[in-house]
């Protein structure tokens, strides 16, 4: 398949992938916005800072939605992830990315709740991620086109998982530094 004039393929590890152009504002070092509108794919390329907002779904019985990614994606098709979520919009924040992506690639509204932001280096390129946490319905409908498949587990089944399954660069650190962070407030 070849690229259109807004896309950009992209190696990563093993992983190739190609990234579909969408607008994002660059911030700087200490998450402030500079003002500058840029694409993504420049930024990435240029290793501008840019936000992502992802959420970590849990359901009342506190298992972790875990989800393979659709082979169409442009980014890290076919590999599973913890994370819902993708690149702030210009003007948005990161509970409204996060809220908007939930929509978009599970069908559900729900308000997460920003947890934490740190500048994440493990993606495409480096980029502020806030991290954030919703309990949402265990019977959830995924976007076909954004996911493959979907499942519970719990924090011992996931673990596992992490080791037999193909993860996405960054999801890693996304879910180390979540549990970590829900020990802190335990």
């Amino acid at each position: 398949m070849g690229l259109s004039a807004t896309e950009a393929a992209l190696s990563v590890g093993s992983a190739r992938v190609c990234v579909v152009d969408e607008l994002v504002e660059r911030v700087d070092d200490r998450d402030r916005v500079l003002g500058m509108v840029v694409s993504r794919r420049q930024a990435v390329r240029e290793g501008w800072l840019h936000r992502v907002a992802v959420t970590v779904c849990r359901d009342e019985r506190g298992r972790i939605l875990v989800h393979r990614r659709s082979e169409q994606l442009s980014r890290f098709p076919g590999l599973h992830e913890v994370g819902v979520g993708g690149a702030a919009n210009v003007g948005e924040s990161y509970e409204q990315a996060a809220a908007r992506e939930l929509a978009e690639e599970l069908g559900i509204r729900a308000l997460p709740r920003l947890l934490f932001t740190f500048v994440n280096r493990s993606g495409l390129s480096p980029h502020w991620l806030g991290v954030h946490e919703a309990v949402v319905p265990d019977t959830v409908v995924p976007d076909p086109d954004e996911v493959a498949w979907h499942g519970w587990l719990t924090e011992p089944e996931l673990r596992s998982a992490l080791l037999e399954w193909h993860f996405t660069p960054d999801n890693n650190e996304v879910l180390g530094r979540y549990l970590a962070f829900r020990t802190a407030r335990s």
